[in-house]
């Protein structure tokens, strides 16, 4: 007879000689505050208006948050999304974690796994087994992308690493109004339509709360961990049309004249300690006077966008608020909201109408993108702001995102929590030392759990954030945290107290011969004055000690490599097979991109067997969304090629029709000299048409394939998506021809990289 693994009371022959026993599940206790840690993405450190912005940017929202409880004008990430959020939510190094650069990539090295290490629990895993339950909302982008299909596995999507609940996306980024959606362990469609007034960001909140009320509406004994990452404020900047409108004119002044502002007004506030100079503008940023008119136009609207998405973004998080207050537990959750890194540097001197033209190396200059000024922030488009705006979000730092100079890693982050944070203190700042990696053991801190040193039988790396719960009572307690590496694609950095060290690392650079900065940071902490010449020995310090620190935390290879991170292709146990032929039969779940054929820049047949009616149509294959993208489709009794470069559409109609009953359809693409290409059509192995690609896209979308039908925005302006195929589609076959150039492969992983 089988019996519970555990069972303390006794067992007789009669219920009257025996003794029943009970296993109470764990409760963290009645008191047990909720959690709630809210992220945004690509936001620097003057873009929320109590850190600098004013009432140039609307986030009174979070403002009202800061008043209400800490502003931390101190705190740091890493440079980039993914190994902040594995970080984040382990309390320990990203390098340690396996998360040295975005999970879209594997490198061999345990520093670079594509997911969160098995040996680092997550704060969800940790909070679940101690009562709480647990809610994930919005971008994950920790786990690899080629597992992130419905085909799985899932052991590294969100309900695999703690969460009771998952609604969101896998990837670095997303259209707001046409997300890729998850919800749980599988696709879905968005919920809605942008001409019905959907945007991601409130779909996010609304399940936010509905989880939490569902929660507690039964199990209110219960506390809850949410964790709510927007999209915001990643490229795309989408926004809906009020507030683009809210914007308009609003930074006519230019990025010189609003940086000065925010500057001065973070000098006023004591966001900054007195004496803190402004950063010279970074390489590539011109004197906003001396630019050329369309290009201020261009700027502008492009930073109108951004402020919108941001002002949207933060009226979320005001209904987030307001919803936790109606349910009667905003008093007793800790709500934190961050950014993971800096802002932007992907939109590029200009910025850009659509980022993906700029990842194929296109660099559509002011005059041209001119035409188009009204399309940003809507669905029809995927914009990035310029160099400058983005320096002056990361005012008053120098440089961006993907550094570990101030600028990539000096972040905004607010803490409320009424029930701790009372009196005077709030609305205070705290100015201490605190890399993300702290937070973690503060919540286990505050809520006295001590993390796992085996977890599912598995032994666990230590945490190695150190908690900052006594600054919260204290505003002159000193740091815990005295000594922080930072490293991101061979650029390094080390914080050692009021001094730091740091290296702008350019790809194949000697590493050990490359120069490193020094600056005395108790004093400059914007990194004006590089005293590497004047203090040799200190410098040569922190050097030797970024190796040790890198040694213990497992940072090393350093590596700056690019081809070899573009995925994983062809390799067992990938959706990639070696002989590079596909086959999809529907009905599928729409798919991301490094999940199904790598079609970008590549020669491919796509070979489609039907049966059909003469009133029979639709799409058979498409990927991308309106803005880029690859349709094949039945239309009028014809088979339509729709290649959309960036709205250059290249429509080649079969000059025969398809026939009624079973046929097979095949579209040849073939990639040509420079940038060109060619596609061919045929039908039943009859040539049925030709056209000459101007443009062969070695990046097309951050939205992934559908077969059957059009996920998402239509890709062309022929028909209104989903236009799902009415016939009977058996297959379509996807076989790659011949092998990337190893230029074009170089590109798109250069793309790839940095559209993360």
């Amino acid at each position: 007879m089988s019996r519970p693994s555990r069972f303390e009371g006794t067992i007789g022959r009669t219920i009257a000689e025996s003794e029943p026993w009970f296993d109470e599940a764990p409760h963290p206790g009645d008191d047990a505050p909720n959690v709630v840690i809210v992220l945004l993405d690509d936001t620097g450190f003057a873009q929320f208006g109590c850190y600098g912005s004013g009432s140039d940017i609307d986030t009174r929202h979070i403002d009202a948050l800061a008043a209400g409880g800490l502003q931390f004008t101190n705190f740091h990430v890493t440079p980039l999304c993914s190994p902040t959020r594995a970080s984040l939510l382990t309390g320990r190094s990203q390098h340690a974690v396996g998360m040295r650069g975005v999970s879209n990539f594997r490198t061999g090295f345990p520093n670079m796994l594509g997911h969160i290490s098995v040996h680092a629990s997550t704060i969800a895993e940790v909070l679940r087994d101690d009562g709480y339950t647990t809610f994930c909302v919005g971008k994950w982008h920790l786990a690899p992308m080629e597992q992130c299909s419905a085909a799985g596995p899932f052991d590294q999507w969100p309900l695999g690493r703690g969460f009771d609940r998952f609604y969101g996306f896998l990837d670095g980024e997303t259209d707001q109004f046409h997300p890729e959606l998850v919800c749980d362990n599988h696709p879905i469609e968005a919920p809605g339509l942008p001409e019905d007034g959907y945007h991601l960001s409130e779909d996010l909140v609304d399940q936010a709360l509905r989880m939490i009320s569902d929660a507690k509406g039964v199990r209110p004994d219960r506390p809850f961990f949410t964790y709510l990452a927007f999209g915001a404020t990643h490229a795309p900047h989408q926004a809906p049309a009020e507030y683009m409108a809210k914007y308009r004119g609003s930074f006519d002044e230019g990025w010189d004249v609003i940086r000065q502002r925010w500057y001065d007004r973070q000098l006023a506030t004591g966001v900054l300690p007195a004496g803190t100079q402004l950063a010279p503008r970074n390489p590539g940023v011109d004197a906003w006077d001396d630019l050329p008119e369309n290009q201020q136009r261009l700027a502008c609207r492009l930073q109108e966008a951004f402020a919108a998405f941001l002002d949207h973004t933060d009226d979320q998080i005001g209904r987030l608020v307001d919803g936790l207050r109606t349910l009667g537990q905003l008093d007793n959750t800790i709500l934190i909201v961050h950014a993971d890194n800096g802002a932007s540097q992907e939109g590029g001197p200009f910025g850009v109408m659509h980022e993906m033209k700029f990842f194929n190396g296109i660099l559509e200059l002011p005059d041209e993108a001119i035409a188009r000024v009204d399309d940003i922030g809507g669905p029809h488009s995927h914009t990035n702001y310029p160099w400058g705006w983005a320096q002056c979000g990361n005012t008053p730092f120098k440089w961006y995102k993907q550094n570990t100079h101030e600028g990539g890693v000096h972040v905004p982050m607010v803490l409320h929590w009424p029930r701790r944070i009372s009196g005077v203190e709030r609305g205070s700042k705290r100015d201490q030392f605190v890399n993300v990696s702290d937070i973690a053991p503060t919540v286990y801190d505050v809520l006295g759990i001590t993390p796992p040193a085996v977890y599912r039988g598995i032994a666990q790396l230590p945490v190695t954030g150190h908690s900052f719960a006594h600054v919260l009572d204290s505003p002159d307690a000193p740091s815990a945290n005295a000594l922080q590496y930072f490293e991101n694609g061979g650029s390094r950095a080390l914080v050692a107290g009021d001094w730091k060290a740091v290296c702008k690392h350019n790809p194949g650079a000697d590493f050990d011969t490359e120069p490193w900065e020094l600056y005395h940071i108790a004093f400059d902490r914007s990194e004006c004055h590089d005293l590497a010449a004047e203090q040799p020995h200190k410098l040569a310090e922190l050097i030797a000690l970024w190796w040790v620190e890198a040694d213990r935390h497992g940072v090393l290879p350093l590596d700056d490599r690019g081809l070899e991170l573009f995925g994983v292709r062809f390799r067992d146990k990938s959706p990639h097979p070696e002989s590079k032929r596909y086959v999809y039969r529907p009905p599928m779940s729409p798919m991301p991109g490094q999940a199904t054929a790598p079609i970008a820049g590549r020669s491919f047949d796509l070979i489609a067997r039907i049966d059909r009616t003469a009133d029979d149509e639709g799409v058979l294959f498409a990927t991308g969304t309106e803005n880029s993208g690859i349709a094949v489709f039945v239309q009028n009794n014809r088979l339509v090629l729709d290649y959309n470069a960036f709205d250059d559409h290249s429509v080649i109609e079969s000059d025969v029709e398809v026939p009624v009953g079973a046929s097979v359809l095949t579209v040849r693409l073939r990639r040509g000299s420079g940038r060109s290409g060619s596609a061919e059509l045929d039908i039943d192995g009859v040539a049925a048409g030709h056209v000459d690609l101007a443009l062969f896209m070695r990046m097309i979308s951050s939205v992934g394939a559908s077969v059957g039908y059009n996920h998402g925005s239509a890709v062309s302006t022929r028909y209104a998506a989903p236009f799902a195929f009415t016939g009977k589609l058996h297959e379509v076959v996807i076989e790659l021809v011949g092998r990337p150039t190893a230029s074009a492969a170089e590109a798109a992983a250069r793309a790839e990289m940095s559209r993360q």
